[in-house]
């Protein structure tokens, strides 16, 4: 079925005018639907079911998500049309429509809203940090076990390793020789991986609802305002630990140069970001957050940056089965940008320990 046959179907508040294509995002196919006589206006998607296989539940883990932090921004007299995504039922009264193998759903499209695709300023990241703190403290009581793993183990750095491991040991591409270094790196920090799954495990950090892709264009800005108002794609919303969160922020907002960038001597980590964006997440999550966790937040970035470096090396030795590459050896100069990373936060660990205390303050 067309786009437009298919918006036909959707509850929407008017005759349906047009049906667009919209945005930017690689996975998801996405449409902005217009209607006549009527300035509202709906997003439209079609779900990469190629990537969340198991989309009935990526859905379900959206909808109670997004009615529960409904509930909880009308309590606080906030605007939930604005401050949470509303899904739109079909005229059948479901929360998304299969066709075949495609999978369709809908938004209310938040309006006078801007995305930004890099950050410009420390301000940028200080409202990116506070709208994630915010989205964190409204989920505190959600009991996070109530939904499904999209991506199982998707943060879990114990399995990371051991997959990483083999893959060093099956050797399929024949590219160990080319990546020791790199290997020592990893094995060189290994007792470190299990710091997060441990606290988890033993009950000394919360399970919590995690988002689990907190890159910047995932916050809707107020064109007027410019504050944070929404978080968006919730496409890996499961159960983890905020670390993981906050941690994959730092390592893709406060690299001084590119993902694939050759030239090491440009990879390097801003400490005056980190900053910024460690007092808006605390001011956002306010008191849900424990002293435990305030106290692992730079081992989050750590880890998170780490893991990173592994998924990207671990592919390279498969022979780049997972990441879309351009060369060769792009997933050896991403992971050694992300291992860049790792070794400037581990000389910079106590700055941002005192940073994280000081923001509490």
């Amino acid at each position: 079925m067309k786009e437009r046959e298919i918006a036909e179907l959707f509850d929407f508040k008017g005759e349906v005018k047009s049906v667009t294509p919209y945005g930017e995002g690689h996975i998801n196919d996405t449409f902005l639907v217009s209607l006549n006589d009527s300035d509202n206006k709906y997003i439209l998607q079609r779900l990469n079911t190629k990537v969340f296989k198991n989309y009935r539940g990526l859905m379900d883990n959206i909808l109670q998500v997004t009615n529960y932090l409904r509930d909880i921004v009308e309590n606080e007299n906030g605007d939930a049309l604005r401050e949470c995504m509303t899904l739109v039922p079909t005229k059948k009264g479901e929360h998304y429509y299969v066709d075949g193998s495609d999978c369709w759903r809908a938004y209310v499209f938040v309006s006078d809203t801007v995305v930004y695709q890099i950050i410009d300023s420390p301000a940028v990241f200080e409202n990116t940090g506070e709208a994630f703190g915010k989205f964190i403290a409204r989920l505190d009581g959600f009991d996070a076990r109530a939904l499904c793993e999209v991506i199982p183990n998707f943060h879990n750095t114990c399995d990371r390793y051991l997959k990483f491991i083999a893959s060093v040991k099956a050797d399929k591409a024949e590219r160990v020789k080319n990546a020791e270094k790199e290997i020592e790196f990893v094995n060189a920090r290994k007792n470190m991986l299990s710091a997060i799954v441990d606290a988890l495990d033993n009950g000394e950090i919360p399970l919590r609802v995690t988002h689990n892709d907190t890159k910047i264009n995932n916050v809707l800005i107020d064109k007027d305002t410019n504050k944070a108002i929404c978080i968006i794609d919730l496409d890996t919303i499961m159960p983890g630990s905020l670390l993981y969160d906050f941690g994959d922020s730092i390592r893709s907002g406060c690299n001084t140069a590119l993902e694939d960038e050759k030239d090491l001597s440009k990879v390097d980590f801003d400490i005056s970001l980190y900053a910024a964006y460690c007092k808006g997440f605390l001011k956002g999550i306010g008191a849900k957050i424990t002293e435990k966790e305030i106290s692992m937040l730079h081992l989050g970035a750590i880890i998170i940056t780490l893991e990173c470096g592994i998924r990207f090396l671990t592919d390279y030795l498969d022979g780049d089965e997972y990441f879309k590459i351009d060369y060769p050896e792009h997933n050896l100069v991403r992971c050694r940008t992300q291992f860049k990373l790792v070794e400037r936060m581990e000389e910079m660990s106590e700055e941002m320990i005192k940073i994280a205390k000081n923001c509490r303050i």
